[in-house]
Parts: structure tokens; sequence; C-alpha cells
């Protein structure tokens, strides 16, 4: 990765971290790892991954970040953020040639128009060269989406959701037939935001 945008994606996690809100201590927690792969600012790439069909599962079927609830083993949530990655899709963020730059601010969950007790803290990691992907049992694809693609606004696409009767219009990216809305959009949306802004 050149050092330019080493720094750019630096001072993007200090904006957003910048006044934001800690969260209550007293629920539970959970870590999602934005693994960059690439070395410019307009070939970045981050690793998803569909969710597998699972009952109980809120988020069964949808395209996320590897990531999943903080456990006792974890030192805190970047060991939480590599765990799960490693065995959602087998790719370690963390492991060799590295870097790891720190979190974005915790976000509280939502799961069909509700809040939950759970905060999720995005881990933003950069491998230039990780292993390949494969599934755990609780993913059913993994793919790499690229960044300049998204900035460049030609995946945009309202997303249709019913909730209650009601119908929204939610931002989504259409990216070779998946749909990448919500959390992750969210997500991702914010760091691409400040990262421009730096």
């Amino acid at each position: 990765m050149s050092p330019d945008v080493a720094d750019r994606i630096e001072r993007a996690l200090v904006s957003l971290r910048d006044g934001a809100e800690t969260p209550p201590t007293d629920i539970r927690n959970a870590a999602v790892a934005l693994l960059l792969r690439g070395s410019r600012l307009d070939d970045l790439e981050v690793l998803l991954m569909k969710r597998a069909e699972r009952e109980g599962d809120r988020w069964s079927g949808q395209i996320s970040l590897p990531g999943g609830h903080e456990e006792e083993e974890d030192d805190d949530l970047v060991a939480t953020a590599r765990r799960e990655s490693r065995e959602e899709v087998g790719v370690d963020p963390g492991s060799e040639n590295a870097r790891i730059f720190g979190s974005m601010p915790s976000i509280q969950a939502r799961a069909r128009g509700a809040r939950l007790s759970l905060y999720i803290t995005p881990v933003v990691f950069h491998r230039p060269a990780p292993e390949e992907p494969t599934l755990g049992p609780e993913a059913a694809e993994a793919f790499w989406l690229p960044l300049g693609l998204v900035r460049s606004g030609e995946i945009d696409q309202p997303y249709r959701y019913e909730h209650e009767g009601v119908v929204h219009k939610l931002p989504s990216w259409r990216f070779e037939g998946r749909t990448i809305w919500g959390m992750t959009h969210g997500i991702l949306s914010r760091f691409m935001t400040a990262l421009e802004r730096s």
C-alpha cells in the first residue's frame, strides 16, 4: 500500500473517532473485519461474504463483513474480528504482512427496524496478498468488492424493503447479482466518505 493511501486511512479513522460516543459497558459487543487489499486508492477492494441461510440468524442470507460476537478468549475486539474472519471465510486479516489500522466507532446493531442491545465495531486491516477465502459453515460465499467501482456511483441502486406494511427505499449497491445494503452498506459508506475527505 502506498504511504499516501495509508496516511489517508489513518486520518479517516481519526476523523471518524473524533467526538464518537462510547458504547454502554453492560451490553454485548461484536466486531467485523474491514479487510482491504490493493496498493492505490483506485484499486482498493474489501472482502465481503454472503451469510448462509440459517434459522435464528437475524441477517441470514445477507451480504456482510466477516465478524461476530466477542468471546471470553478474545483479548480485544481486534482479536474478535480476526477470529471470526478465520472461522467464517478462512482469512486472517491480521496475519503476515498485515497492517492493522484500528477501529471505526462502534454502531448499535439493528434488525427489522429494531435496535438491538449489541454494538458492532468495524476494525480496518490491510493485507497486500491475502489467501483465497475458504468458507466456514456460516458463509455461503466470499468475494472482493472494488471500492473504486463503489466510488464511481455505477452500482448505486435503491433497495426496496418492506417492514410492517410500509415500503422503504434504502440505499444499496448491486454488484454481480448481489445486493449490499443495511449495516454493511452503512459501515462502508461512512468509511469511504471519511477517506474522501481525509
